[in-house]
C-alpha cells in the first residue's frame, strides 16, 4: 500500500479536511456532521462499487437517500472523487461532455471490502433528525448554488458577469440580515 492509501483517514494529510459533508442538529444543541472524517469518502465509494456515476448522479444520489434534506455541494463531492482517484480508489472511465464517469479500482474493492462494516452502516444512513434550516430555504439556497456553479461555467461569462454576480449576492446577503 502506497503512502497515500496508509494516510487514507488521517486529517492532517488530506487536502479536503473538515470537508467531509453537511451539518445536522444532534442532541443538546451541539453539532454533528452527517458525516466523520473519512465516511463520505467510503459513501461515495461505495456508492460507486454498486455503478459507476459522475459526480452530479452521486450528489443526486445522497440526496435521494436522505429524502432530500442533505445534499452535498460539488465543492466537497468533486475533490473527493479527484482525492479517490489520485489515491487509485477509483478512476475516470468514460468521459460524457465535461462530465467524468467514476468507477471503482481492484485497490478500490479491496478497500471496501476490509471496510464492509463501515460501508455497510453508511449506505443503511438515513436521516434521523430535523435539518438545520426548513426544506425550502434549503432547496433555495441548493438552487442558488447550482445556479451560480452553472454561470461561471458558461462561455460567456466574463468581468462583467463576474461584477454583476457579486453585486446582486451582496444586495441579497444585505436583505437577508434584514429580515
Amino acid at each position: 500500500m502506497g503512502r497515500r492509501a496508509e494516510n487514507f483517514d488521517r486529517n492532517e494529510t488530506h487536502s479536503h479536511k473538515g470537508r467531509t459533508g453537511g451539518r445536522m442538529k444532534h442532541g443538546h444543541g451541539g453539532r454533528k456532521r452527517l458525516f466523520d472524517n473519512g465516511e463520505l469518502r467510503i459513501f461515495l465509494l461505495a456508492l460507486i462499487q454498486k455503478q459507476p456515476r459522475h459526480g452530479y448522479e452521486l450528489i443526486k444520489a445522497i440526496a435521494a437517500q436522505f429524502d432530500g434534506q442533505y445534499e452535498p455541494s460539488a465543492g466537497v463531492i468533486y475533490p473527493t472523487l479527484s482525492w479517490l482517484d489520485d489515491i487509485g480508489y477509483a478512476t475516470v472511465g468514460a468521459v460524457e461532455g465535461s462530465r467524468k464517469k467514476y468507477s471503482i479500482t481492484p485497490e478500490g474493492d479491496a478497500f471496501l471490502v476490509a471496510n464492509a462494516k463501515a460501508a455497510k452502516e453508511l449506505l443503511a444512513r438515513k436521516m434521523t433528525e430535523a435539518p438545520d434550516a426548513p426544506l425550502d430555504v434549503m432547496r433555495a439556497m441548493r438552487e442558488l448554488s447550482e445556479t451560480l456553479h452553472e454561470k461561471t461555467r458558461m462561455d460567456t461569462f466574463d468581468d462583467a458577469m463576474s461584477a454583476n454576480i457579486v453585486a446582486v449576492l451582496a444586495q441579497t446577503k444585505q436583505e437577508v440580515e434584514t429580515l
